[in-house]
C-alpha cells in the first residue's frame, strides 16, 4: 500500500490514510487501496474491529485536486466508471462485517464525509470542521448521499447539502453525524474504550447486529420485516456462539470468544 498504513494487533486493524501533504484527499490509487484493504480485512479471522484513522491535520478533504483536474476532460462513460469506483470504496467500508470506528483527528470535507458516514461509530476531536462543499463547484454529493443522509438525517442533509456551510464538531454531534466529541488529548482513549467494548462481545453477534441495523433502518414495520427479525433471533439462539453466550451467562463464566489477554 502506497497511501495507507495498515496495522493489525490484538484483534484490531487500524487503517490510516497517509497523504497528509494533500489533507488525505483521495484519488484513483487511494480508492483502489481502500477498497482492497476493507475487502481483505473483512475476511480475516484475527480482526474483530477496524479503526479508520488519518495522519496530519485533516482527516480527509475529499477528492484530490490533481485527480479533479484529470476528470475535467472525462467523457460521460469515464465519469460513470470513476464514480462507480468511489461508490465501491464507500460500500466496502459500510458493508465490512467488522465494526468500523472513524477516528477523526481533523477536518472532514466533501467525499471525506462519505467515509465517516460509512463507519459504524464516529469519534471526533472538538476542533474538526465538516463541510459538504460539492455545490460550491456546481456538483452534488450523489455517490456518498445514501450514507451521509442515513448518518445525519434528512433535515440536516437538506441544509448542509444545499448551503455547503461549514459546521463544527458540536453541530456534527447535535445532528447525529458523529457519536462523540472529545479533545485531541482524549481522542485515543475514547477510541480505545470503544475498541475494547467491540472486541469483547460476540464477534458473530456483532456482525449480525451490524447487518440488522442496515436491513431494518428506515423500513416500514410490515409482517415480512417482523418475520425476518423473528427468524434472525431464532437463528442466533441455536448458533454455536448464541448457545455459548447463554450457557456462559447461566454458568457465571466468561464466554469462549473473549481474547486470552483482555483488550
Amino acid at each position: 500500500m502506497n497511501h495507507l498504513i495498515i496495522q493489525v494487533e490484538a484483534l484490531v486493524a487500524t487503517v490510516t490514510l497517509n497523504r497528509p501533504d494533500v489533507r488525505n484527499a483521495f484519488n484513483q490509487e487511494v480508492i483502489a487501496e481502500m477498497t482492497q484493504a476493507f475487502v481483505e480485512l473483512s475476511l480475516r479471522d484475527d480482526v474483530r474491529c477496524v479503526v479508520l484513522a488519518a495522519n496530519g491535520p485533516a482527516f480527509c478533504a475529499g477528492a484530490d485536486l490533481n485527480w479533479m483536474r484529470s476528470m475535467a476532460d472525462y467523457t460521460y462513460d469515464q465519469n460513470q466508471d470513476d464514480a462507480g469506483r468511489l461508490a465501491t470504496m464507500i460500500q466496502a467500508v459500510y458493508e465490512c462485517p467488522k465494526p468500523v470506528i472513524a477516528r477523526i483527528q481533523g477536518d472532514v470535507y466533501a467525499g471525506g464525509t462519505g467515509l465517516v458516514a460509512a463507519c459504524d461509530i464516529a469519534v471526533s476531536v472538538d476542533t474538526a470542521g465538516y463541510c459538504l462543499s460539492e455545490v460550491k463547484l456546481g456538483l452534488i454529493p450523489a455517490t456518498i448521499s445514501p450514507y451521509v443522509i442515513r448518518a445525519m438525517g434528512v433535515r440536516a442533509a437538506h441544509r448542509y447539502f444545499l448551503t455547503a456551510e461549514r459546521f463544527d464538531a458540536a453541530e456534527a454531534l447535535r445532528i447525529g453525524f458523529v457519536h462523540e466529541v472529545v479533545t485531541a488529548e482524549a481522542l485515543d482513549a475514547k477510541v480505545a474504550e470503544l475498541v475494547k467494548a467491540l472486541v469483547n462481545v460476540g464477534p458473530e453477534a456483532v456482525k449480525l447486529c451490524k447487518k440488522l441495523v442496515q436491513d431494518v433502518a428506515g423500513q416500514a414495520i410490515t409482517p415480512e420485516l417482523t418475520q425476518m427479525t423473528v427468524q434472525s433471533i431464532a437463528d442466533v439462539r441455536v448458533s454455536p456462539e448464541g448457545r455459548e453466550g447463554v450457557q456462559s451467562f447461566l454458568q457465571k463464566r466468561k464466554p469462549n470468544w473473549l481474547p486470552s489477554k483482555p483488550a
